[in-house]
């Protein structure tokens, strides 16, 4: 009897590990969740600080304009009012003339007569009214919400990926705007939470695909260890896994001089920037060299998970950082396999 006592015992306990263990892992979550509050808040802050400053700016250049047309137009309508009024003081000369030698006697009036026949003869034209002297109103005002909104377009920049800090191990660093990953020398204090990854430095971005083609760029740069590609959102999170299809990763990888997918290892020279493409109904993620577009290897699969864009700094701590480089306004360059949210941006 106390055998079997002592056996449900021993799994009350284990039971109350398991509990406390999941207890602690909350308390953790709520003091990270404050910390990401406030962090947060800062960037919104800094963000929108941004924005009203080009919104200042650019208010301070549109009124600078209108300023200008108006004394540009003020001075070409000072210009014309001051040949008139000359004008008008002549004919005023001319007619006080002609009045003056009308009231003289006959004999005086004859012998200037040619004089005042020839004040009296009008050789000025009618003054012409001057076209375009008012300020264009419509110019200034006409869409001016949408021009400001397209040229806000133009100085800002959209990433088609941006990273999940809930899933980032705890040796990765994450920047401010979650647009590049590092690894660090000293592991963070971080919840152990369902997404993230507990035993490999892995990060994956925010948002998942189950349709459609998807493309993002990752200026590599000069590191020695990289990892890129896709992963199953059911990818194993916590403990021993392997970078391959079967397991969920969809991956190219660089080791040292060393570049293999997964196991295969591929002949190129060193890209300073990879280019991740993903066609979901085609079952097909390939890589490139967007520097010349040249092919550097394609995965041929069926998806049926929802698969998320795939980080690893693959334990390099150097400095640099695996940055996911933003699409250019207007550049034809991204056309051919963006998704729907980033053709409209571009």
């Amino acid at each position: 009897m106390k055998g079997k006592l002592k056996s449900d015992l021993e799994k009350m306990q284990k039971s109350l590990k398991k509990y406390t263990d999941t207890e602690k892992v909350h308390k953790d979550m709520v003091q990270h969740t404050k910390s990401q509050l406030a962090a947060t808040e800062r960037s919104i802050k800094e963000v929108f600080e941004q924005l009203h400053q080009f919104l200042r700016e650019e208010e301070e250049a549109r009124l600078t304009s209108l300023r200008e047309e108006e004394e540009q137009k003020g001075k070409m309508i000072g210009r014309e009012i001051k040949t008139l009024q000359e004008q008008i003081q002549t004919l005023k000369d001319s007619i006080q003339h002609v009045e003056n030698d009308l009231k003289q006697d006959s004999v005086p009036f004859l012998k200037g007569y040619q004089g005042t026949k020839s004040r009296a003869q009008c050789t000025l034209r009618d003054p012409p009214l001057l076209s375009g002297a008012l300020i264009d109103v419509a110019q200034h005002l006409g869409n001016l919400k949408y021009r400001v909104c397209e040229k806000m377009v133009e100085t800002v920049e959209y990433h088609p990926v941006i990273l999940d800090a809930s899933t980032a191990n705890s040796w990765h660093i994450l920047s401010e705007d979650l647009t590049s990953v590092r690894q660090i020398n000293t592991k963070q204090q971080l919840p152990n939470n369902t997404e993230r990854f507990m035993k490999y430095v892995m990060v994956l971005g925010s948002e998942g695909f189950t349709s459609g083609k998807h493309c993002w760029e990752v200026q590599v740069g000069d590191r020695s260890r990289w990892t890129l590609g896709v992963a199953k959102e059911t990818v194993e999170r916590k403990g021993e896994t392997s970078l391959s299809p079967s397991y969920g990763f969809w991956i190219l990888r660089k080791t040292n001089d060393e570049y293999k997918a997964p196991s295969k290892t591929l002949s190129l020279k060193t890209p300073q920037r990879v280019r991740v493409q993903l066609d979901y109904e085609r079952g097909e993620v390939s890589f490139y060299d967007p520097s010349n577009m040249s092919h550097i290897y394609t995965y041929k699969d069926t998806f049926k998970d929802k698969l998320f864009p795939y980080f690893s700094t693959g334990d390099d701590t150097s400095e640099e950082s695996l940055q996911i480089c933003p699409f250019i306004h207007n550049s034809e360059k991204s056309l051919n396999c963006c998704s729907n949210k980033v053709q409209n941006f571009i």
